[in-house]
Parts: structure tokens; C-alpha cells; sequence
């Protein structure tokens, strides 16, 4: 059976077991629609909350991130994971103790305000509209390569699928089709990261191999890239090119951004008590960790055979993946000396799809529309193929490309409908249920949720089609985002007594106003400028940090100059914070 063959075989049959999930899961009320009934088992909970959380990005770009960037992309494997084990540890179990269905439901309940709940409904709507156009991103890139279909095409058909078991399934549909879809993810990730360390290094297991020998080399893995990469005049893999203070800024984004995602939040609802919501946090914690342990070795062994295979090698003589990825959008060489032999230097990767001519050059190669900025080099690789290329770069049998390309849809579809859920619940559940339409019926409320993530699922096709940058730079935003708009104003709400309504609307429009502005200004009004003309050199990766600080200042100011919670609300932040009553007796 051909390689395309399988391809179609493996996605078909992934999708129609999601499907199949979502028809047996229908939600038929608001509590299976919201929080799944809040019966979801510690394991399978932590399985869909691993699937929730390894998105497009940790699947598909973190590793060509660390591919490229080498030490510099540690930022992201130091900030996701430190962040998941400070959200597990400090806050999951007091917010389900407190056992709302949302994140704005907290805030509003928390902070006694229904103004504090509409600004938490903006927050989650403009985190995970950045988040999910990253995801609907990978969906796109997947599909083009390996579905033969131009990337748009790819993301309307990513839309399709993700609406129909997010709206019809809710939380009880989308928690078990996630725990497929981590299953799936996770043995399309680790099969060709161990056929590779196996090739590359003769140890089967890929965190090993990354510290064994290359092969017939006598040197490491990371002595072989440095010296492949000295030879073409890049910098070393194992230098860093960033400040220590941006490299702090971006990792500690990334950390209190994590804790601050709602999507993640919210599946901590979903376990029948507080102790289970502690377990899931475990389990959850454990199965991230084999795909992120496994990634700087996916990245490295990628870029070693990049290396290999590619530079001073003719366009009749390159491997017949690189023509592959070419005709799919996400690769480009120029022949800008004209010899026919492809050279590869330092020089930026594109972030997004090239356009193509349907004119070929006079060495065969296809030509752009919009040549890149002038370089040395004469090869462009979209940093979000490295992962899903990297089975065909080395030569691995079909089932396991066919295999790669099911676990690509699964992550960026399973983080997909989560954020589409979250979206639906703010606008169905916060807005219309508790503000607008306060005696809608439970029937009218289930079918505005419904409504509500059909038209999420639409906007969210857009995002896909234009996005602002490669796939882990848009979620790197969506950290920020959270970082400086609901980490502070959660923490707070659960630990200090003293916060009120006006000290945590001010903090999060603050917050939130300021990193959305930095971000806009940076990357799209001056994409040009860089560390000398940023604030403190602080990359738009890691203002979320600062808009963070500017957040605690603003709601600890604020509160000071109005008038203290009322007494039952600090009874109410005392008793969540109580460790007694993890059991579902005493369970809020």
C-alpha cells in the first residue's frame, strides 16, 4: 500500500472515531455541555487535559522551534512545563473547590461583580482567539502536505470537524474524543522519535539517544550540529543569541501564562471532587511530560539530517521530500546564483506560507512571489514542517509518515475545541446566561452555547487562514495574554482576603490593554524594531511579564483607595483555601 494511501487511511480513520465519540457523547444539559457533568475519571481527565494542553504548538512547531533556534528555543519547554506543575500545585485545586463551570463564573462570584465577569468574558475572548489561530494554523499545514490540498482548504476542512463534535458533543464530547486524540498524538510523536534515535544514535529511546553518540562520528549529537552548523556559518546550536533578561521575561510569560488559560482551568471542573481534580493534575502532569521530554531530541535529530541532507546537494539530486514540501507552500530554495546547487546558510526562515508562481526557475525550482529578504542562503524552511517532516527526511516507512499526519490533526484539533468551548460557555453562560438573558431556559442556553462555538469555530477558520506568525509565536501571545490579564486576578481572588471588584477589573484591563498594545505595536505597526528599541529589550514573546507586574501594581493600588470585599466574600476566600475536604462531602 502507498504512502498516500495510508495517509488517507490513518486521518480517515481518526476522524471517524472522534465522530463517533461526539455521537455517543451528545451533550443533552448545560452541566454535560460545560463540565461534563463533572464525572470525568483523575486518569482520563489527566489524558484529555494532556491532549488539551500538547496543541499544534508543542506538537508540530516547538520542536522546529528548538530545530532552529537551538538553545534560545529552551524558553519554551522551561515555560510550558514550569507553568503546568505551578497551575497543578497552586491553583486547580482551589478553583474546583470553589466549583463554578467557568473562569469569568470565578471572577464574577469572587470579586461580587458582574463588571469584574464581562471583563473576564473580554480576557477569554481575546486569549483564545489568539491561541486557537495557531491551532486552525497547524490544521491547515497538515492537511496541505499530506491531504494534497492548499492550506485554506486544509483549515475549512479543520473547521468542519472541529464543529461538529465540539458543538455537539460540549465538554463530555470533547473531553473523550481528547483522550483519543492524546493516544493518538502520543504514539504518532514517539514511534518515529525512536525509529530516529535508533538510526542516528543506536539507542531506542529518544531522551538517551539525544545525549549518545552520532553513529560512526565519535561525537554527540550536539557536537555534530555545532560542527554542521560552523561549517555552513551558523551559530552554534548550543549558544544562545537572546539577553538573560528577555530570556527571563519570555520563560516566566510562558509559566504564569500557562496558569492562566481557561481552557486549561476549566478541565480541572470536570472531575467529581477536589481530590480527583489533584489527581488528574498528576496524571495530566506525567503524560506531558513523555512528549516533552522526547522534543529537544525530535529537534535535533531533525536538524542533523536537515543538514545532511540538503546543503551543496543539486535540485535534480535533492531528496524527493524536499520537492514534497515545496509544491506544499512550506519550503522554498532560490537559486540566486544561478549554479543550480542549493546552498544553506544563516538566514531567516519564513514565518508564514510563501506565494508561489506557477513558473519554475531555471534549475526546476518553484518561484516566488515575494522573495524573502535578501540572505546568503538560499533555502527557507517553515519552522512548523520539521516535526512533520522529519519521518520522510529520514527515510522512515509509510505508516509511520501516515501516522505522524494523524497525530498533527489530533493535536491541533483536540486544543482546537477546547478553546471553542471555552468561547462558547464566556458568551452562552456569562454573557446571555448571567447578564443579558438572566431567565433563558436551559434548552434556549444549550442551543445559544451551540451557536456560539459555531460562529467561534467560523472566526476562528479566519485567524487559520491569516494568521500573524508561525504557529508557537501565536500561542506565545495567547501566554502573554493570560499572563498579564487572569494569572494575577486568580491568585489574588484565591489568596488575599483584601482584593475587591475594583482592585481586579482595574489590574486585568490594565494587564490586558497594555501587552495586547505592546504586541500589536511590536509585531505588526514596527515588525523591524528590535532589542535596543524595546522596553528593556523585553521581546513581544515575554511582555505578558511585565503587563503581569503592571496588573498586581494596578489591582493592589486600586484596592487600597476603595472600599474592602464584604464579609461574606472573605469568608468565602478563606474557606476555599482550606486544605480540609478534599472529598466530595464538603465539596462546593
Amino acid at each position: 500500500m502507498d504512502t498516500q494511501t495510508l495517509i488517507y487511511l490513518f486521518v480517515g480513520a481518526s476522524f471517524a472515531l472522534y465522530i463517533g465519540i461526539a455521537i455517543w457523547t451528545r451533550a443533552g444539559s448545560t452541566s454535560e455541555y460545560y463540565v461534563a457533568s463533572k464525572g470525568v475519571h483523575p486518569v482520563l481527565n489527566g489524558m484529555a487535559t494532556g491532549a488539551d494542553w500538547m496543541s499544534a504548538a508543542s506538537f508540530i512547531s516547538m520542536a522546529g522551534i528548538i530545530a532552529f533556534a537551538g538553545y534560545d528555543g529552551s524558553v519554551y519547554l522551561m515555560g510550558w512545563t514550569g507553568g503546568y506543575v505551578l497551575l497543578a500545585m497552586c491553583l486547580a485545586p482551589y478553583l474546583r473547590k470553589f466549583g463554578k463551570f467557568t473562569v469569568p463564573e470565578f471572577v464574577g462570584a469572587r470579586y461580587y461583580s458582574q463588571t469584574a465577569r464581562v471583563v473576564a468574558v473580554i480576557c477569554v475572548i481575546f486569549i483564545s482567539f489568539t491561541y486557537v489561530a495557531g491551532q486552525m494554523r497547524g490544521v491547515g499545514i497538515v492537511f496541505s502536505r499530506y491531504l494534497e490540498v492548499d492550506i485554506n482548504t486544509g483549515v475549512m476542512i479543520g473547521m468542519a470537524i472541529v464543529f461538529f463534535y465540539s458543538v455537539l458533543g460540549g465538554m463530555k464530547g470533547i473531553t473523550y474524543t481528547q483522550v483519543a486524540q492524546y493516544c493518538v498524538m502520543i504514539f504518532a510523536y514517539m514511534v518515529p522519535a525512536i525509529f530516529i534515535s535508533m538510526m542516528v544514535t543506536g539507542n531506542p529511546i529518544p531522551q538517551l539517544g539525544f545525549g549518545s553518540e552520532v553513529s560512526g562520528t565519535g561525537q554527540s549529537v550536539l557536537e555534530r550540529l555545532n560542527g554542521l552548523g560552523a561549517e555552513l556559518g551558523f551559530t552554534p546550536y548550543t549558544d544562545g543569541s537572546k539577553s538573560t533578561t528577555d530570556i527571563f521575561f519570555i520563560t516566566m510569560a510562558l509559566m504564569v501564562g500557562t496558569a492562566g488559560l481557561p481552557h486549561v482551568i476549566v478541565r480541572f471542573f470536570t472531575t467529581p471532587t477536589v481530590r480527583d481534580a489533584r489527581k488528574s493534575a498528576g496524571y495530566a502532569l506525567l503524560f506531558i511530560a513523555v512528549l516533552y521530554t522526547t522534543a529537544p531530541a525530535v529537534a535535533a535529530f531533525a536538524r542533523t539530517n536537515l543538514l545532511t541532507s540538503v546543503p551543496n546537494t543539486s535540485y535534480e539530486a535533492v531528496p524527493a521530500w524536499f520537492k514534497t514540501w515545496e509544491n506544499a507552500g512550506l519550503i522554498a530554495w532560490m537559486d540566486k546564483n544561478s549554479d543550480g546547487v542549493i546552498q544553506y546558510g544563516p538566514g531567516a526562515a519564513f514565518a508564514g506560507k510563501p506565494e508561489f508562481t506557477a513558473e519554475r526557475g531555471a534549475s526546476g525550482e518553484r518561484l516566488l512571489k515575494n522573495a524573502p529578504t535578501p540572505t546568503t542562503t538560499e533555502v527557507y524552511v517553515d519552522n512548523d514542517i520539521m516535526v512533520l517532516a522529519n519521518p520522510e527526511i529520514a527515510g522512515l516507512p509509510g505508516w509511520v509518515i501516515a501516522l505522524i499526519a494523524a497525530g498533527g490533526l489530533a493535536a491541533a484539533l483536540s486544543t482546537a475545541a477546547g478553546l471553542l468551548l471555552v468561547i462558547s460557555t464566556s458568551i452562552s453562560h456569562d454573557l446571555l446566561k448571567s447578564n443579558l438573558m438572566p431567565n433563558i431556559s436551559e434548552k434556549k442556553e444549550l442551543l445559544a452555547a451551540r451557536v456560539a462555538a459555531g460562529v467561534a469555530v467560523v472566526v476562528a477558520g479566519l485567524f487559520g487562514i491569516y494568521p500573524p506568525a508561525f504557529v508557537a509565536q501565536v500561542v506565545a501571545f495567547a501566554f502573554g495574554l493570560a499572563a498579564a490579564s487572569f494569572f494575577p486576578v486568580i491568585v489574588m481572588g484565591i489568596f488575599s482576603k483584601k482584593m475587591n471588584k475594583e482592585g481586579a477589573i482595574a489590574g486585568m484591563l490594565v494587564g490586558l490593554i497594555f501587552t495586547f498594545s505592546y504586541i500589536v505595536y511590536y509585531k505588526f505597526i514596527n515588525p523591524t524594531a528590535g532589542p535596543n528599541e524595546w522596553w528593556f529589550g523585553i521581546s513581544p514573546e515575554g511582555i505578558g511579564t511585565l503587563g503581569m507586574i503592571f496588573n498586581f501594581i494596578a489591582a493592589v493600588v486600586v484596592s487600597k483607595f476603595t472600599a474592602a470585599p464584604p464579609e461574606h466574600i472573605q469568608h468565602l476566600v478563606e474557606d476555599i483555601r482550606v486544605p480540609r475536604g478534599a472529598g466530595a462531602a464538603i465539596d462546593h
